[in-house]
């Protein structure tokens, strides 16, 4: 049986096996200090997927008091399709509302076809009329 519950520093050995495979991490923001600094600024929005003691899934959700934000929704392969990942994103979108966020956002990668069929299918839509721009600052 599979198991949804909030995500807690002690469970950055699994998380880091789920996302193995995720493309889009990087090893800065993604290292245990980063996900250590990301839980204790959003300590109740995210959220991990067990089965039997075994980390399949994993959500990364925050927000700047005015928009929620969801990074790294992973399920390990023998784990999709199987309703995981929408119990993830389920469970933040509800922290988020008892946070006082009503509109969330998320970046997915445009060949992601599995991905963005998954995002489709749970509602969200796509915008075309912006531009995602990045810079980093500290390197």
């Amino acid at each position: 049986m599979v198991d949804i519950r909030v995500m807690v520093p002690e469970d950055c050995d699994g998380i880091a096996e789920v996302w193995k495979n995720h493309e889009g991490t990087n090893p800065v923001d993604d290292s245990r200090e980063g996900l250590e600094k990301y839980l204790r600024r959003n300590p109740t929005t995210s959220f991990v997927a067990v089965d039997n003691g075994t980390m399949i899934g994993t959500i990364l959700a925050g927000h700047d008091g005015r928009r929620g934000l969801f990074h790294h929704v992973s399920v390990l392969p023998e784990y999709q399709k199987q309703g995981v990942g929408r119990m993830l994103v389920e469970n933040a979108a509800e922290a988020l509302r008892r946070e006082g966020i009503n509109k969330v956002l998320l970046v997915v990668f445009t060949h992601n076809d599995n991905a963005n069929a998954f995002w489709e299918h749970m509602g969200f839509t796509v915008r075309e009329d912006l531009y995602y721009r990045n810079k980093y600052i500290n390197i």
